[in-house]
């Protein structure tokens, strides 16, 4: 990693070399190893390490930028004169603002130096632990370990200066046999946390137990969603509607809606990057300080994130929700929570007569952004409930559901929560007990 004092030298460097009004520079480093495996066995283990030189210049109302990854003078010469150029090419904006000015900036701990220092050879043995107990129950493991130490670096014209290290780690684990298959993974800042053994012991469990499934016919059932299943259908709430940009551009479930119910009144949904149980990252992409805003309190439709584009147009401050410019998609939550419950996964297991137990969601896509209406497909474990007892297991199913009517439906959410990562942060979701769950279509597997 190149440290702060490296990567402000280099910011100040293509600050110094701007012509424009105002000018941005986002430094990106990182270092990445990953390990696959498949067949049991690893076939591929590769590194990365590299920066990345943002530059966003603005001229009057039109900005523009540009990218490189090579850090000698000339490079950083020509990537500040293209961001420009890009600008001085665009049509005017009349809702861009200003670059953000500086703001206190909190501090978290989000570095791990165990996660820095996990070896190759250590990703090896955790997999080999896997693969050993899959071999033993006759079953083919395959999957994905990945540590990375990441370092990011936003400095502007107006006088930010934001650096953060940061570390993620993240295990991936499909256990199958000739007709079953089984899922686990786990997540977290600190490779520490992460119990390989206990990651594939859980998806050995679901594979054996989903061998001969049976086809049930589409319909609505009562289901039970693992929190794989729930950190699915959040990442797309935030995806579809938890951003302002979403809300000003009338394509979020939210718009006209703040102040109402639009689920059930235990669900509560927020996003804060600055708690240690999620993926904690102190500023956005632009060095605006993250705040914590809950999306959905008690039932009601509360607020939104933004970035200072989006902020902005509505006269109030960015909330430390920007993704790296150029951004079409406005700002995105990324580190969502949901509210956990009281309930243990056996005594939602027990209060479902006749349902479904879902382990994760696959193939999933929007079908009606408005309403919030997504499809996909069960996948990995998926059982029949009966009585209250796990009866054995059905062929997957394809779902197409209303996301905000489903959270309108829970009747137990589990006081455990798993931390899920995905693109840019990490999601902590507890597993649901809904009554209502619309399958539409069956597969083959």
């Amino acid at each position: 990693m190149l440290g702060p004092e490296r990567m402000k030298e280099i910011a100040q460097r293509v600050l110094a070399l701007s012509k424009a009004e105002q000018t941005e520079v986002l430094l990106l480093g990182e270092d990445t190893q990953l390990t696959r495996f498949a067949n049991s066995r690893i076939h591929q283990n590769v590194a990365e390490r590299n920066v990345e030189v943002r530059v966003r210049a603005v001229a009057g109302k039109k900005v523009g930028v540009a990218t490189i990854n090579d850090l000698s003078d000339g490079a950083l010469q020509e990537v500040v004169e293209q961001a420009l150029e890009i600008a001085l090419l665009q049509p005017e904006n009349p809702d861009f603002q200003s670059l953000p000015r500086p703001r206190p900036l909190p501090e978290v701990e989000s570095f791990f130096q165990a996660t820095a220092d996990h070896s190759p050879e250590k990703r090896a043995q955790e997999i080999h632990t896997i693969c050993k107990l899959s071999t033993e129950n006759r079953l083919i493991a395959s999957g994905a370990f990945t540590t990375s130490s990441l370092e990011i670096c936003v400095h502007n014209s107006l006088g930010v200066f934001a650096h953060a290290p940061t570390t993620v780690s993240d295990l991936t684990v499909v256990i199958m046999s000739d007709d079953s298959s089984g899922y686990a993974s786990a997540s977290s800042p600190d490779v520490s946390d992460i119990n390989a053994e206990q990651i594939g012991r859980e998806a050995i469990d679901k594979a054996l137990r989903s061998h001969s499934s049976k086809a049930i016919k589409p319909d609505e059932y009562p289901v039970i969603l693992e929190e794989y299943a729930v950190a699915e259908m959040l990442l797309y709430m935030a995806y579809l509607g938890f951003g302002a940009l979403a809300v000003q551009e009338g394509r979020s479930f939210m718009a006209n809606r703040f102040g109402q119910r639009i689920t059930g009144e235990n669900i509560s949904i927020w996003d804060d990057g600055l708690d240690k149980s999620g993926m904690p990252l102190p500023f956005d992409f632009e060095g605006v300080p993250k705040q914590r805003v809950n999306l959905i309190r008690n039932g009601v439709a509360t607020a939104v994130v933004y970035d200072s584009y989006a902020a902005a147009k509505e006269g109030k401050e960015s909330t430390g929700h920007a993704l790296p410019a150029p951004n079409t998609y406005g700002p995105q939550p990324t580190n969502l929570f949901m509210k956990p419950g009281k309930a243990t996964k056996q005594e939602m297991l027990a209060s479902v007569e006749r349902g479904l137990w879902v382990t994760r969601f696959h193939y999933v896509n929007p079908v009606h952004p408005l309403k919030a209406i997504l499809t996909g497909m069960t996948r990995d474990g998926t059982f029949w409930i009966e009585h209250g007892e796990i009866k054995g297991a059905v062929k997957n199913l394809r779902f197409t559901q209303g996301v905000l009517e489903a959270l309108s439906e829970v009747r137990m959410i589990s006081e455990e929560t798993k931390l899920i990562r995905d693109f840019l942060g990490g999601i902590r979701a507890p597993a649901l007990c809904i009554d209502r769950f619309a399958f539409t279509g069956v597969t083959e597997f």
